[in-house]
């Protein structure tokens, strides 16, 4: 039994024979450094077409990091394979692909399960794009592809293989904690701690989903080839107000998972990392809050490259969470338009009279 679904064995397979059964490290990170600025790409890609984040924020995703550089190039992790995949998904659904894209996203879940921390946000546009019988199509090509690809495994140990790779109630070890590490281990391991995480989780998600989310108004018929009663065509790209919501449903959903996860370490970084500037641009902002919001980024890069995380290290990952959070939440509520009164009879008459 092995702890990932079986994507990742494929993958990992061909990158244990393509370096020589593992002995070709050097082969491994440049291909790794491949794969690193493939995910810059897609990931800019994204940030294009929807015009929401500053063109400086950029050096900071791509330079500033030590700790994401070293999960892809130092370590090797299957983290940064399975959210690339994941950004070309998201890539997909801005085109309005979103059958290759379901596809995409599911291979992606098969790499890493933390991928399925975007489902909830993915579900949601699903259900107001096609509705509740449109979306079960993809929905079956999500689940399609684990069968296809768990195949091997399926047939000689099903349970073992679903309990294992897809296992939600796994323990982590407190000395690799990012975010909890001011807590007693006796509370990290709780299970009631855990319960209770999960509830806050699926609070948020509920929260968001009725009163960010929705409110939104995913607006799918602006242009004429994303009515929503027509198939789009090949070339079909969403507007850019629907691109900028579709981005933040699905990042957002990505976040309220991070915030309220078990345990952080420290190649879940890559998580959430590259979402993070659209999370604190997405919102209206000010000059002043350009500086706050780069000060931010800044500090919770160096709560992940504190090592070993401290008391202080995850006390300000949690803050820094909330903030964004909230800001999250502040800057992305619905306006009330005031709708102007009707003229009276009196002002009518004496307009047509004039």
């Amino acid at each position: 039994p092995h702890s990932y679904p079986a994507g990742f064995v494929y993958i990992f397979l061909g990158l244990y024979y393509a370096t020589g059964h593992g002995t070709d490290i050097r082969l491994a990170q440049y291909l790794f450094a491949g794969l690193y600025l493939l995910n810059l790409l897609l990931v800019f890609r994204i940030y294009c077409q929807t015009s929401k984040v500053p063109p400086y924020v950029f050096f900071f995703m791509c330079c500033a990091s030590y700790r994401i550089h070293s999960i892809f190039v130092l370590r090797l992790f299957n983290d940064p394979v399975a959210m690339a995949i994941l950004f070309l998904a998201i890539n997909l659904f801005l085109e309005e692909h979103w059958s290759w894209g379901c596809l995409l996203f599911s291979l992606a879940v098969s790499v890493k399960m933390n991928i399925l921390l975007f489902a909830p946000g993915l579900l949601f546009l699903l259900l107001q794009r096609f509705g509740l019988l449109g979306c079960i199509p993809k929905l079956c090509i999500c689940a399609l592809l684990q069968v296809v690809l768990g195949l091997p495994f399926l047939l000689v140990n099903p349970m073992g293989y679903l309990t294992r790779s897809f296992d939600l109630g796994r323990q982590f070890q407190f000395k690799w904690t990012v975010n909890w590490r001011f807590l007693p281990e006796e509370v990290f391991q709780n299970r009631a701690f855990h319960a209770m995480l999960l509830l806050a989780h699926l609070a948020g998600l509920g929260l968001f989903a009725l009163h960010r989310w929705h409110s939104a108004s995913l607006s799918w018929g602006k242009e004429p080839c994303c009515t929503a009663g027509i198939a789009p065509p090949a070339s079909c790209v969403c507007p850019l107000d629907t691109s900028a919501q579709i981005v933040f449903v699905l990042f957002s959903s990505n976040f309220l998972g991070v915030c309220c996860s078990r345990s952080l370490h420290y190649q879940f970084y890559v998580w959430y990392f590259h979402t993070l500037p659209y999370l604190l641009w997405c919102t209206p902002t000010t000059k002043l809050a350009h500086m706050l919001k780069v000060l931010l980024l800044g500090v919770i890069e160096l709560c992940w490259n504190t090592y070993p995380s401290t008391v202080c290290s995850s006390l300000s990952l949690h803050v820094c969470h909330g903030l964004v959070l909230l800001q999250l939440w502040y800057g992305t509520a619905p306006v009330m338009v005031s709708h102007p009164s009707p003229p009276s009879r009196r002002t009518t008459a004496t307009s047509k009279k004039a």
